[in-house]
């Protein structure tokens, strides 16, 4: 017996009544905001106060302010350390830890924890870590010996609060993965041992392949967060010393409410929202979408 829907203007109208609030919510807080920025990126106005036109002024300071490429660049350098750290380090435990047979539950709540606490309180920790006289790194080099380093220096403090920012969110990625990695039958891996497959073959031959589709998802989530990063980078550094750990997240920040610059802070927003557009597109474009064969 087959059945067979159809669809009516009655219909139609029950699907828009449960879409409207999410809509509505998405126009107050996602598309207002967007279209306010772009609109005052058209003006100069310090601290918000009587606005005046410029026209394109704006995009050319930004076009030419050394802070901004730096900080364009750090983002770039978090964007790939989010794929080769976050994700693979997360695709890596993931495949790890569906092999062992007890203990998975642990490991998941290890793994994950990072991800339930503060980054206030995480920037802070490693803040304190960091610390030139009182912190626990250059206490454990004082103690062997060593002179203690000055960790948060123009040379080394993008690398330190990178270092917090990729660590939170392996969990995430992890949980992801092998999540994703239950779903398999576990027939395909018992035809494939039969085969004669190794364990990396195994991997890369029927796992790999099978969850690719989430692996593209956390991508794109890792690519995109990179836009996104602020918090770790403002409470142990503020983007310094001399904008040497700046990124686009901090430098809008400090430009709004800092400096008070809103039209120009909105301009560095639309720059960001901009770039999500593009990178994410660029990368489902790229990855696309793979007809899985075992063979």
């Amino acid at each position: 017996m087959e059945v067979v829907f159809i669809k009516t203007k009655d219909d139609k109208k029950v699907i828009f009544f449960f879409l409207f609030p999410a809509l509505l919510m998405m126009t107050i807080f996602l598309f207002y905001p967007i279209v306010r920025s772009f609109y005052k990126t058209f003006y100069i106005a310090v601290q918000n106060i009587n606005p005046r036109f410029v026209g394109l002024h704006n995009y050319r300071k930004l076009l030419t302010d050394p802070a901004v490429w730096i900080a364009t660049k750090n983002t770039f350098i978090f964007m790939i350390a989010a794929v080769i750290f976050q994700v693979g380090i997360g695709i890596v435990l993931a495949v790890l830890v569906d092999m062992i047979r007890a203990g998975k539950e642990f490991f998941k709540t290890v793994y994950f924890f990072p991800i339930v606490m503060s980054a206030a309180s995480l920037g802070l920790l490693f803040k304190l870590l960091y610390n030139y006289n009182s912190g626990l790194l250059n206490a454990f080099l004082i103690n062997f010996g060593y002179e203690p380093v000055l960790w948060l220096d123009a040379s080394k403090a993008l690398l330190m609060v990178m270092i917090p920012t990729l660590w939170q969110y392996v969990g995430f990625y992890f949980v992801i993965i092998l999540t994703a990695m239950t779903k398999i039958p576990e027939q395909l891996y018992e035809v494939a041992y039969l085969e004669g497959a190794s364990t990396i073959q195994r991997v890369t031959k029927v796992t790999l392949p099978l969850i690719f589709e989430d692996i593209k998802v956390i991508l794109v989530l890792a690519i995109t967060g990179a836009l996104r990063v602020f918090d770790f980078v403002w409470l142990i550094t503020q983007g310094g010393p001399f904008d040497s750990s700046q990124v686009l997240g901090t430098y809008m920040y400090s430009a709004v409410f800092q400096r008070r610059l809103f039209g120009y802070g909105s301009t560095i927003a639309i720059l960001i929202i901009v770039l999500g557009v593009i990178i994410t597109s660029i990368t489902n474009k790229l990855l696309g979408k793979r007809d899985v064969s075992i063979d």
